[in-house]
């Protein structure tokens, strides 16, 4: 079990995006407002926060939101999940991993500034199979298929 530790946005593509506390998950969307949500298999993204932690041991000054993740956490090796998997997110949201890492943008002002980006290797994303609140706090689980909680 996990817990949300950030919930970020940004208007446009390209941006780091910003801790907004609480937000809503649409189903089949994404977060409403956010720049990367619309109808295809990277609604969400998420990335943990002992991955913006191993940036900072490199020297960097990052922050959760700054990988352009939507959904920082805590307690998951979200990386280590396979696609397909189910997640329990807050009271009632349920996400489905599509996708592990990414390829990373020639333009990404991480990579730029450290020549390493955790982005594309740790970070994960999902599309939003149940819609509902997110918010700081709220736990994360791995959920079975049927998106009900693994005991």
């Amino acid at each position: 079990m996990g817990v949300i530790i950030a919930v970020c946005s940004s208007p446009e593509k390209g941006m780091r995006k910003q801790n907004i506390g609480t937000g809503m998950l649409i189903k089949e969307h994404g977060l409403e407002g956010d720049a990367h949500a619309g109808p295809w298999h990277r609604q969400v993204s998420l990335l943990a926060m002992e991955s913006i932690n191993k940036m900072r041991e490199k020297g960097l000054d990052v922050h959760p939101g700054d990988f352009a993740e939507n959904l920082t956490t805590g307690g998951i090796e979200l990386y280590s999940l396979p696609v397909g998997t189910r997640l329990a997110i807050g009271p009632q949201v349920v996400g489905e991993v599509t996708q592990i890492g990414k390829e990373c943008h020639t333009g990404c002002a991480i990579r730029q500034l450290a020549g390493d980006c955790i982005m594309p290797r740790e970070g994960i994303f999902i599309r939003v199979l149940t819609g509902g609140p997110v918010k700081v706090g709220d736990r994360i689980e791995v959920a079975g298929t049927d998106g009900k909680l693994q005991s």
